[in-house]
């Protein structure tokens, strides 16, 4: 189990040099170089070989306890081989981290780039930015592996779980809701992170620049909720669900981004603890999908699988369940303490520590261990302490705040702001000049930051600017409700900053309340009736908040969504309050109201059932009224759209869309409500494929500022039965456009990959007949037939 210590502690701990256990400082972080003595002797450091056969060579000079010694995250070096001691655990879910223990800020290099939280980032829809973010995050990691201050390159990121229920702590460490939003973002974030350009062109023998491990496998969405814990929670899910919405994330890091590493989580899964389950580790994750890398437990992970869930007996067979399931390697030393005892019971054999062992120094290999000093030999030997923090890295952390972030509300043109024009202004809330609120968690040492009240004071001339925190911190237990509205009755202008912080939502500890915590809400609606004009409301958040009260109060003008903005957070929100930088971000979840924690945070089921009152989860199926929708986002300008197609367009297939893509197929078709529905996985891929077809969407800025236009596409069904969702995104892109300016952006439409839903038995199917993609006000009807598309 994760032991409870303090911050302070904890974080002085990370900071400190490897333990000698592990790493000395004469031993050198890599094998196989000129003066050591295997390199001319073992077949390991024979770099024309692949990956998986030097593993294979490597592992078998182990000995059985130098074997063992190798399945926990500090894995100890192997002095007599040339063996280097190795820390598994890193972390970079929106930059390098403190937590974990393989890299340290002790050396040259103090502060790294800090990102936004992901679930800001999430919020610009733009997977070119993703991918960026995600290769920044990798270039740093090698940078300060190849300085000496990291004795680790497997990156225990990105966090790709949906975020389901609201109230979740750690949602704000993932894409959002959607699993396509999500799918892409895995995808995207996974191949810059590991390098080596295209993921098409990468393979099991590629370099990597970092490994990345998508976590938690799989259904994995609560922490601590009404005395429900993690560790021995039990995810009741369906087929229907399982299929497409917890699984396509972690299928997309795996097949699309080729992620080396997946995370088995805490829970079980239908009664199986995840790192037990071969069914999903190896069946699935492995066989169906593909993965070349290993499999980590979440920390302790396995050690709950008995303690926890009392799935098996003994020590022995519980580090035996979890390495036969497909669990390389134990976040934690119990399967180092166990396994030898498992193997002596007859429980667990070297063949089977031998193919986890395999699994995990081929990956050790790609990231360049075993091939000499990879500051002389790599791919990626000349990063250095020069591309940590640099220029350009500052440059993407500001850009990715600037396009997260979401206007709400916007009455009147109430924003932006003119600096030149405002002769007071009144800065009022606990998160206006909080750092902390900038972060999230998984951060590092931040190379800049910036609160926004720093950033307004570079727009705003002191003399006209008065500040107050009126909270004792963002509990806002105490409120100085009094001396703000007298600040705001005496200035022209009232900018709030609100929200939540790692005392409400975080790992460990989910909210019971979707309203701003402690005085808040009182404090803003005091502050508004006060001010002489409608007031500027910016919320720091995770999680969603229902602010029903402000949305509906004339006196709050405007309201800006924030997220965690990382370093360059505060001045991105001070360039979109002044009007330098026009909002383009959308909500990745959507906003419930309060009555929606009625519903038990245990309830799995994506789907509503409105005979029990049940009203279902995320824009897919949750049918109840939403404080704001998925996907909902203002601008400053007034953007307008059209979608259309045109099927003699020839398709992404290369054959003409109006041919009869499934002329001469026999296909099983299933009965749907009366309809007939096609089984995707007996089309056939080649046949998918020739059925892509291009749908484009004309988009035009009308004024008054330049700025982007991000745009959701759709897919709506005829009807919601049978489990359909109300609609599914099937695609995004963003635009950047001037006044007056306009531009086409290509979708291109699998009916097999966008048409299809899946049924109760797990199977992806595509109903005959009408379908409509949807883009804001615009709807095109596509129809699907015997004869391919009409």
């Amino acid at each position: 189990m994760v032991h409870k210590v303090s911050l302070v502690a904890f974080l002085l701990l990370l900071l400190l040099p490897s333990s000698p256990s592990t790493a000395t400082a004469v031993d050198p972080p890599y094998s196989c170089g000129p003066s050591s003595l295997s390199s001319q002797a073992l077949a390991f450091c024979n770099t024309q070989l692949p990956p998986s056969q030097r593993a294979a060579d490597l592992v078998s000079h182990l000995t059985l306890p130098e074997k063992i010694s190798q399945l926990g995250d500090r894995a100890p070096a192997v002095p007599r081989l040339g063996v280097p001691a190795y820390e598994w655990w890193s972390e970079g879910l929106h930059g390098l981290s403190i937590w974990g223990r393989g890299i340290r800020f002790n050396g040259s290099v103090r502060a790294v780039t800090s990102f936004p939280q992901v679930i800001h980032t999430a919020a610009a829809f733009d997977a070119r930015l993703w991918r960026r973010v995600g290769e920044a995050v990798g270039v740093e990691a090698r940078a300060l592996y190849n300085v000496g201050q990291a004795n680790g390159l497997t990156i225990w990121s990105p966090n790709v779980n949906i975020f389901r229920d609201p109230r979740w702590g750690r949602g704000q460490e993932t894409p959002g809701e959607d699993p396509a939003t999500a799918s892409a973002y895995a995808a995207a974030f996974v191949a810059g992170l590991q390098g080596g350009g295209s993921p098409a062109t990468v393979t099991e023998a590629s370099t990597l620049q970092a490994s990345a491990c998508c976590k938690h496998a799989t259904a994995y969405d609560l922490d601590y909720w009404n005395k429900v814990a993690r560790y021995s929670y039990d995810s009741k899910v369906t087929l229907q669900d399982l299929e497409d919405t917890y699984n396509p994330p972690f299928k997309s890091c795996v097949m699309e981004g080729k992620a080396t590493c997946i995370m088995c989580g805490y829970n079980s899964i239908n009664g199986v603890p995840a790192c037990a389950s071969s069914d999903l580790l190896t069946k699935q994750v492995r066989g169906e999908w593909g993965m070349k890398g290993y499999v980590a437990s979440d920390c302790d992970a396995v050690a709950t699988i008995r303690d926890a869930h009392r799935y098996t007996s003994s020590p022995e067979d519980t580090v035996a369940v979890a390495i036969k399931a497909g669990t390389d390697v134990n976040c934690g030393n119990y399967t180092q303490v166990h396994a030898m005892a498992a193997v002596q019971q007859g429980k667990l054999s070297e063949k089977d520590i031998d193919k986890a062992l395999i699994n995990l120094f081929a990956v050790r290999i790609r990231l360049g261990h075993f091939n000499g000093d990879p500051r002389s030999n790599d791919v990626y030997g000349h990063l250095g302490a020069a591309d940590v923090c640099s220029p350009a890295h500052k440059s993407l952390a500001l850009e990715a705040a600037l396009d997260g972030i979401v206007l709400l509300k916007n009455d009147a043109g109430v924003l932006p702001l003119r600096p030149w024009l405002v002769s007071s202004l009144a800065v009022i809330g606990p998160n206006a000049d909080n750092t902390g609120a900038l972060h999230g968690n998984y951060f590092g040492p931040a190379c800049d930051l910036t609160t926004p009240l720093q950033a307004i004071k570079s727009y705003i001339n002191g003399s006209h600017l008065r500040f107050l925190a009126a909270c004792d911190s963002p509990a806002c237990t105490m409120a100085a409700t009094g001396t703000a509205a007298t600040i705001a009755c005496s200035s022209d202008h009232v900018i709030l900053f609100m929200g939540l912080s790692q005392k409400q939502e975080q790992e460990g500890l989910d909210r019971t309340t979707l309203l701003l915590p402690g005085e808040q809400q009182s404090l803003i609606v005091a502050v508004a009736n006060a001010a002489s004009l409608p007031v500027i409301l910016v919320l720091l958040t995770g999680g969603p908040v229902d602010v029903t009260f402000a949305k509906n109060n004339p006196k709050i003008g405007a309201i800006l969504w924030a997220g965690y903005p990382g370093q360059a957070g505060g001045l991105a929100i001070a360039k979109v309050i002044f009007g330098d930088h026009n909002p383009s971000g959308r909500l990745p979840v959507t906003w419930y109201p309060e009555e929606f924690t009625k519903i038990p945070m245990t309830d799995m089921r994506m789907r509503a059932d409105p005979a029990i009152g049940y009203p279902g989860r995320s824009y897919r199926f949750y049918q109840g009224n939403p404080v704001y929708k998925f996907g909902y986002g203002l601008s400053y300008s007034s953007f307008s759209s059209r979608l259309f197609t045109s099927f003699s367009m020839t398709n992404a297939g290369g054959v003409s869309s109006d041919t009869s893509a499934l002329a001469g197929i026999t296909v099983r078709s299933t009965e749907e409500d009366g309809g007939v529905s096609y089984v995707v996985g007996e089309i056939g891929i080649e046949r998918c494929n020739e059925l892509v077809f291009p749908a484009m969407v004309e988009v035009e800025n009308h004024g008054p500022m330049d700025g982007k236009q991000t745009v959701l596409m759709y897919l709506q069904w005829p009807t919601a039965n049978g489990g359909r969702p109300a609609r599914q995104l099937i695609g995004f892109r963003s635009q950047h456009l001037k006044v007056g300016e306009k531009a086409n952006l290509k979708f291109d439409v699998s009916p097999c990959d966008h048409f299809s839903w899946v049924s109760e038995t797990g199977e992806k199917v595509i109903d005959r007949g009408a379908h409509f993609l949807i883009v804001g006000d615009e709807e095109l009807e596509i129809s699907f037939g015997l004869t391919g598309l009409s």
